[in-house]
């Protein structure tokens, strides 16, 4: 798991290494240090997210949002403008609900996604529409990933409780039924 995480670091990895970013927290692209790469709250307390990397989706997030046309508008990577612009951003995003914010820009390539809760996730019209929610004994939770065509990836069984699997490892294990009696008996296994 670690090799694993490591590999999917490489890019910042790539990013230290070229001075393309530094280890000062909330200064980098990536990290809440841009106005256009960060999560902001709303008029009602909620947040929305946005993601707006590349010019193309910048130019939207700029339009879509009201800022676009502003004369006094620092260039998109003049990271000595980006704390200023994290307040403008902050300011005008505190302007309006949640609702509002997607309503604007659900369905455009702004990059935004509003900030859900676990159980506001599952219902969301684009994870409802991709089934990546399933529920299996009453208990929603994520569907299996990735989906391919010739081989659908399915839960087999609801979750497990404690102890619902015990006496079936023991068994395995070697233990006979009167030792895992004597176990259950004893307290030491539920």
């Amino acid at each position: 798991m670690v090799d694993g995480a490591a590999v999917l670091m490489t890019m910042f990895s790539g990013m230290f290494a070229s001075g393309a970013a530094t280890t000062e927290r909330g200064t980098n692209l990536l990290d809440t240090g841009s106005h256009f790469y960060d999560a902001y709250e709303t008029a009602d307390g909620r947040y929305v997210s946005f993601g707006s990397i590349e010019p193309q989706f910048y130019a939207e997030l700029l339009a879509l949002s009201g800022l676009g046309g502003q004369d006094d508008l620092p260039p998109q990577h003049d990271q000595a403008r980006w704390p200023e612009m994290k307040e403008r951003v902050a300011a005008l995003v505190r302007t309006r609900t949640q609702a509002e914010w997607c309503a604007a820009m659900e369905g455009s390539d702004v990059c935004f996604a509003p900030v859900l809760t676990m159980a506001e996730a599952a219902h969301h019209p684009h994870n409802v529409a991709r089934s990546t929610y399933v529920e299996v004994a009453g208990i929603s939770q994520p569907a299996p990933a990735p989906r391919f065509s010739r081989t659908p990836p399915a839960i087999q069984a609801p979750p497990g409780t404690a102890g619902s699997h015990t006496d079936e490892v023991l068994t395995e294990l070697g233990f006979d039924v009167e030792d895992v009696a004597k176990l259950r008996a004893s307290g030491a296994i539920a």
